[in-house]
């Protein structure tokens, strides 16, 4: 950053865009938020949207995570607004000898980062979690991270935009940005349905559209874009799932509507088709492999299905900041973004309020030197599992 910004649009309303533009308003610049479907409709509002810091490698990286956890609880208590993050524990297990000493391995490293938890007998899950089936889990051991949480990522949205709109923001839903503005070398808007909004500064919070927007201003992104299903149970028949799972080849946490979210990798792996993501009976197939471990879904409908374009960079790590060669555009893109969003949107208003550069993202800037294998470990098993994701064009490399 060169300069402070008193104005900025933001491109995109989901959790990263509705957190810096919360920031950016209760900071006193003019912020306008500009998003082509509406709130949550994209990938935040397909996601498993759970706390798994303990998953995050590198070290810098599990303690953004873990950062970005900590300031959801204190977002939450600031805005003293409907809730949106719900205290749970995560319990893991794996099958086979090989996988159990591996997630042994991880967590044990966890714990010695400082990581709330502990290795318990199976039998935990009856005290845990009592819906599950005591058959499902034929490990000797069980994972259980104590301070953890799910977070209902729409209304995390919809609490946060309408925060901003307090502090003066306006929000533009059902319009896409088709370009951006130029002025001295510098990008000062955006070109969006029939008009060009005009600020200091553009943030790129466009998720799975974000390397598009980038291309405006010939900027190319690392980014793949990776779909991901996630299935919504009604209600879990004799109560509510009181614990997030991570299971062999499933995972699990609740609903606000006392139902059962479900996601697979093995299922994922299957998503990619010729012509875009094919479900084709998968929904079935998670909602059967989510029964194996919870029998009362047995009795529980599908109630919704939802595919989400995850935009993963190509390191696992976020990108954060400008580019040379098109200043004013900021972009602002992860994975795992409903953990981070709180910090990075808070460090990324601060980058932008003062000029100056946040010491917390210098290794996260876009233009980095990518290698050629992916940082994040939880990123790295999710590729074994599935073909190489396609990647979206993306323009040429800013000069």
């Amino acid at each position: 950053m060169d300069s402070a910004v008193g104005s900025a649009v933001v491109v995109g309303a989901g959790v990263l865009g509705a957190c810096v533009s919360y920031h950016l308003a209760r900071q006193g610049v003019r912020v306008v938020v500009v998003e082509e479907a509406r709130p949550a409709a994209g990938t935040s509002g397909a996601t498993f949207s759970a706390d798994v810091t303990h998953l995050k490698t590198p070290y810098a990286y599990y303690r953004l995570n873990r950062q970005g956890s900590e300031e959801h609880r204190q977002l939450s208590e600031a805005l003293d607004g409907p809730a949106w993050r719900h205290p749970a524990p995560l319990l893991q297990w794996a099958d086979g000898d090989a996988a159990h000493q591996a997630l042994r391995e991880r967590a044990l490293r966890a714990k010695g980062w400082g990581h709330d938890c502990r290795l318990a007998p199976p039998s935990v899950l009856r005290e845990l979690a009592p819906a599950v089936d005591p058959a499902a889990c034929g490990a000797d051991e069980v994972v259980v991270h104590e301070s953890t949480s799910w977070f209902d990522a729409p209304r995390f949205v919809h609490t946060l935009l309408a925060a901003a709109v307090r502090h003066g923001a306006e929000t533009h839903y059902g319009v896409a940005v088709t370009g951006l503005t130029r002025k001295n070398g510098r990008i000062v808007g955006v070109q969006a349905g029939d008009r060009t909004r005009s600020a200091d500064a553009v943030v790129n919070c466009a998720g799975p559209g974000a390397a598009r927007v980038a291309a405006f201003a010939g900027v190319r992104l690392p980014l793949r874009q990776v779909p991901g299903l996630v299935t919504e149970s009604d209600p879990l028949p004799g109560g509510p799932l009181t614990a997030i799972l991570a299971a062999p080849d499933i995972d699990l946490r609740p609903t606000p509507g006392g139902g059962v979210l479900a996601l697979s990798w093995d299922v994922d792996a299957r998503l990619d088709g010729a012509d875009g993501p094919r479900v084709d009976g998968l929904p079935q197939e998670l909602h059967r492999r989510a029964g194996a471990v919870l029998p009362g879904l047995a009795r529980a409908r599908i109630e919704d299905a939802r595919i989400g374009v995850r935009p993963i960079p190509s390191d696992g790590l976020p990108l954060v900041g400008e580019v040379p060669g098109a200043p004013g555009l900021y972009h602002l893109v992860s994975h795992s973004a409903v953990t981070l969003a709180p910090v990075l949107g808070r460090l990324a208003a601060r980058e932008l309020t003062t000029g100056r550069s946040a010491a917390e993202l210098a290794p996260y800037r876009p233009d980095r030197a990518v290698p050629g294998d992916v940082q994040d470990e939880n990123l790295r098993a999710m590729n074994r599992r599935r073909p190489q994701p396609r990647r979206e064009p993306q323009g040429e490399t800013a000069p």
